[in-house]
């Protein structure tokens, strides 16, 4: 029954009830604020972005499909290291790479090699490293309640080991060992090349700057992983990092224009997602405001690709950026100014209009989409993108669901975390064999996978005496399946029309990556266990503003960070 009042004398008394009321409750109010603002502040102030404690709960509900593909994708770092291999888990490889960079008195025999071949290309290697420490920060507890993180953090000390490496002086990087044209016109073990492997670096004469920013990137990120159990090491990689970035942001050109060659296998699109990604990186790693400033303020306009839909790889990482900024929206840190806020939250609707392009039923589904639901961009590593796509969705999914954010808005549509979590799972299951084929794409997995993967140890016997020329037609070539397992390798993949040829020769669809397995890892790692990012890290605080602090007043209602995205 509804109330009404008007100004006669006999309605004083209740205007004076209510308006007690009003003041107490109002008061009451105002000493909540203040107390929670204490404690949230007092949270903040404890930990950083990334500072992770140790769990105080383990992971729920292991999925075990998911950690034995988990532990399969592991493995294949194993098979792509080069040098003098330590706990050597693949009986058929051995040392190799040994005088990498000894030309210039330099100690590369690390690293890994990229694909089938023997190269050793810097900018996707950092990306890779980038990926794998992205995937422990977040889900590490995951990986170590399937006893795998160990070996995630072994595969990526052995990059970051090359990456300090590779940079000798402030404005020098090694971007490459080997010479592809003459790698790839020899199929032989990389434990039995002979050819010269010279280095290819970038200066200031010569800069790169998305290959110094990617190597930043890595190494930023890798200080956060290395941070409470080998100090030092972080505090190295952090120097490097930010010295390589300076590099980066001050000569700013391509690598693809300093060094034309280079475009003929790693061919870069830009320059200026890579300089946010590492920004951002920096920022979470240092806590230093003025990495926020750069990603936002400074250069949000000219490189943030506000707006616009970008599929996330190794030489795209615009998807990945607004995630992980929107990761600082959604939870937030001290002393950020209402326009970085305003900023970060433009970022995080761009990558919400990413997510609603991934979901399948969304106003605004993607076409990339094969006829039963992979996504599918392009035909050359084609599960790089379904790939890293579902891996960006697990990761938002969890982000809302710590974050109490219970609904994302497709042009008129709702969409919950689950359904985010959903579409990832659905990536990762049509990898590992639901699909037209009725075949896993990673190797090992099930019976039925690739057998003659494009991969040159892999295919050649171990105690093979074939030379560069005649091993394309002993072992490229041969009718016989490999003899060595790539276990864990994740090959290209399918067409658009949701066929694989199974051939040796065939690299676009047969060729294994290492960066592609590092996405692998990341999904792998997010779908692995039931848990949200919530057990994996107390320091995932909400922002100290207005709205989560009535969130906490008024315990029935959920806040909704989510907002209308533009359709592109």
């Amino acid at each position: 029954m509804e109330h009404k009042f008007n100004s006669s004398s006999s309605s004083k008394p209740h205007k004076k009830y209510y308006l007690g009321s009003l003041c107490w409750w109002l008061i009451v109010s105002i000493i909540a604020v203040l107390v929670v603002c204490a404690g949230v502040l007092s949270i903040v102030t404890k930990f950083g972005h990334f500072h992770k404690p140790k769990p105080t709960t383990q992971p729920t509900q292991v999925v075990q499909k998911y950690a034995f593909a988990l532990e399969l994708a592991l493995q294949f770092f194993d098979v792509q290291k080069s040098g003098k291999l330590e706990n050597n888990r693949v009986l058929w490889r051995g040392d190799s790479g040994l005088r990498d960079g000894s030309e210039e008195n330099l100690d590369l025999s690390k690293g890994m090699y990229d694909a089938g071949d023997l190269m050793k290309f810097g900018f996707p290697m950092a990306f890779t490293a980038t990926v794998l420490s992205w995937a422990i920060l977040e889900y590490g507890d995951r990986m170590d309640a399937v006893k795998q993180l160990q070996y995630a953090l072994d595969s990526l000390k052995w990059i970051t080991d090359y990456l300090i490496n590779a940079h000798p002086y402030a404005e020098v990087l090694y971007i490459q060992v080997g010479n592809p044209t003459v790698d790839h016109d020899c199929w032989v073990r990389p434990e039995d090349m002979t050819e010269e492997r010279p280095l290819t670096q970038v200066n200031s004469s010569f800069p790169g700057t998305e290959v110094a920013a990617e190597t930043a990137a890595a190494l930023a990120s890798a200080s956060l992983v290395f941070k409470d159990n080998n100090f030092t090491y972080s505090e190295i990689l952090l120097q490097h990092a930010q010295q390589l970035f300076t590099f980066a942001d001050t000569y700013r050109v391509s690598y693809s224009v300093s060094i034309p060659q280079v475009g003929n296998y790693y061919n870069s699109s830009g320059f200026g997602d890579e300089l946010l990604w590492a920004g951002t990186w920096l920022y979470h790693a240092t806590k230093d405001p003025s990495y926020l400033n750069y990603v936002t303020g400074q250069n949000e306009k000219a490189f943030g690709s506000l707006g616009s839909l970008s599929w996330f790889s190794w030489d795209d990482k615009h998807a990945a950026t607004q995630v992980l900024l929107s990761r600082v929206n959604f939870f937030g840190a001290t002393n950020i100014s209402d326009e970085e806020n305003l900023d970060l939250q433009m970022y995080r609707e761009t990558a919400e209009i990413f997510f609603c392009k991934l979901l399948p039923d969304s106003p605004t589904a993607t076409t990339n989409r094969t006829e039963s639901g992979l996504i599918w961009v392009v035909p050359w590593n084609s599960l790089q993108y379904s790939v890293a796509s579902a891996f960006l969705a697990v990761l938002y999914s969890d982000y809302m669901l710590t974050s109490q954010t219970e609904t994302l808005y497709c042009s008129g549509k709702l969409y919950k975390p689950e359904d985010l979590r959903k579409f990832a799972i659905s990536q990762a299951n049509y990898v590992l064999g639901e699909n037209p084929m009725k075949m896993s794409y990673v190797v090992g997995y099930e019976s039925h996978y690739p057998k003659y993967v494009h991969h040159r140890g892999s295919s050649i016997p171990i105690n093979a005496t074939s030379g560069c020329k005649d091993g394309f037609t002993l072992w490229l070539n041969s009718s016989y399946p490999n003899p060595n397992v790539a276990f864990g390798a994740l090959v290209g993949g399918p067409f658009f029309n949701e066929t694989y040829n199974d051939l040796r020769n065939n690299s676009m669809q047969t060729e294994p990556t290492t960066y592609s397995s590092a996405l692998l890892v990341a999904l792998l790692s997010g779908l692995v266990a039931s848990s949200s990012v919530a057990h994996t890290s107390s320091a995932v605080t909400p922002r100290s503003n207005s709205s989560f602090l009535l969130l906490l007043l008024l315990p029935s209602t959920r806040l909704r960070f989510s907002s209308k995205t533009t359709t592109s």
